[in-house]
């Protein structure tokens, strides 16, 4: 077979991992400064800096449904298409990113419309308190205009990694990242605009990626292209894709009602210093996620398209590579945050009450962190496979069964209530990592033995 991508069967794994991942893991951590560099000035508003960033903390289950969307569409495209260029069915492969693109359109005029709507009665709901309230309401409002940016940014250049294009779709995150990071202080401070300014800064840089994103797939560089003929929706292109997207966006989705689950248990026990020090955790556990993320999606198009050609050695290899990478990560990460927890805190805030019982919560929370590579190199390769009934339950099995229930059970176990709600944390990673080691030792076994056939 005489392939564009062949690359991706040829080269050796550990270079080939090198060369896809590295950009790959900088995009994502490009893209955590995205969300993190706007809660660095905000928690620095003088002032009212605490108060505006546990205001801003409540939107964060919003943020992530609208992100979540995106990898619904792009997280479940994106492989399937690099299983078609495996095979060498191009034709499929551009459908796959035509019929995808369409789907991101619609969704991101429906979430604009409800967030502009019933963003207040969201947040609301999500924990804000009359004090943080009118923060939350100002960034939203401001936020939800840029929507189909992020939705397009996010879900399209998944098409563009998913190619091998691993710079290209890094400098995609880039761009934006770099102009927020510009744009940040200039708004809050110089313009006094305080959140206002963050969410503009937000929106404007998403616009510049989209335009950069949109630029490749309809130009001349890339394999697959947007083209009008691909345009018109087709359920046996759409349902496939967005079945193996459901797991990546139940995870991310579920860290929306994870959040509000958190935060009006944490208001209850702790009131506005917990819930603001949950705004800094969840800001500190990107630091693990993203990355470890990014070198899934770094795996993915090696995995999914030697998966399409029937290459089994080069799976399995892909895959031990992706687990021992993911485990020396999340290692080291959880090693700093256990001795240095008050330097992570003090990036997000310099209020002297909330950087004490953050450092305090952040040991608590993050304990099973060390685990976690295991976890996300499991489930991505699921995702890479193709395998979307044991993708979902593999995020189902943490999110839902484990973590959701754990954050009421605990403060009725552990007298320290506040404590006891953030400890739900690493009981269920440390199960769930149980569980999803078990079941993805049968599942990958069984996948090799069928390629074999």
């Amino acid at each position: 077979m005489n392939n564009d991508r062949d690359f991706l069967g040829r080269e050796p794994l550990g270079k080939l991992l090198m060369k896809l991942a590295l950009p790959t893991v900088l995009a994502q951590i490009i893209n955590m400064l995205y969300n993190i560099v706007d809660r660095i000035y905000i928690g620095h508003i003088p002032k009212e800096g605490a108060l505006a960033l546990t205001g801003v903390g409540v939107c964060m289950p919003l943020i992530m449904i609208v992100t979540a969307f995106a990898a619904f569409v792009g997280f479940g495209g994106a492989p399937r298409a690099s299983i078609f260029m495996g095979k060498g069915e191009k034709e499929k492969a551009e459908k796959t990113l035509g019929n995808c693109f369409i789907v991101q359109i619609v969704i991101s005029v429906l979430l604009t419309a409800a967030l502009l709507l019933w963003n207040r009665g969201f947040l609301m709901a999500f924990g804000a308190s009359e004090n943080t309230i009118e923060y939350g309401v100002a960034y939203m409002n401001i936020y939800a205009i840029g929507t189909i940016f992020v939705q397009i940014t996010l879900g399209m250049n998944a098409f563009i990694t998913a190619q091998g294009f691993a710079k290209t779709g890094m400098l995609s995150v880039l761009i934006g990242a770099v102009a927020n990071i510009i744009l940040d202080p200039i708004f809050i401070f110089v313009f006094g605009m305080g959140v206002r300014g963050a969410a503009l800064a937000t929106i404007i840089s998403q616009a510049m990626s989209c335009i950069w994103v949109l630029a490749f797939l309809f130009g001349k560089k890339t394999n697959l292209r947007i083209q009008a003929k691909n345009l018109r929706l087709e359920q046996k292109i759409v349902l496939p894709s967005l079945a193996l997207g459901l797991s990546t966006f139940i995870m991310q989705a579920s860290e929306s009602v994870i959040s509000i689950c958190f935060n009006s248990s944490l208001l209850r026990y702790g009131g506005d210093i917990a819930v603001g020090a949950m705004t800094i955790l969840t800001s500190v556990m990107q630091f693990a996620m993203l990355p470890l993320q990014g070198l899934g999606q770094g795996a993915q198009p090696i995995i999914s398209y030697n998966y399409g050609a029937g290459n089994k050695d080069r799976v399995k290899g892909a895959f031990k590579l992706l687990l021992k990478s993911s485990l020396c990560y999340s290692a080291i990460l959880w090693a700093l945050v256990m001795i240095f927890p008050r330097l992570f805190a003090a990036m997000f805030t310099s209020d002297q009450e909330l950087l004490n019982f953050t450092g305090r919560a952040l040991r608590i929370y993050m304990a099973c962190l060390i685990l976690f590579g295991i976890q996300v190199a499991c489930q991505m390769t699921f995702t890479s496979l193709g395998n979307a009934k044991a993708s979902i339950a593999v995020a189902v099995m943490r999110k839902f069964i484990l973590l959701i229930p754990l954050i009421y059970i605990m403060p009725h176990i552990i007298s320290d209530q506040t404590t006891a709600v953030y400890m739900a944390e690493p009981v269920a990673d440390f199960l769930a990592v149980s569980f999803t080691s078990v079941l993805f030792t049968l599942q990958f076994r069984k996948m090799l033995r069928s390629m074999e056939k």
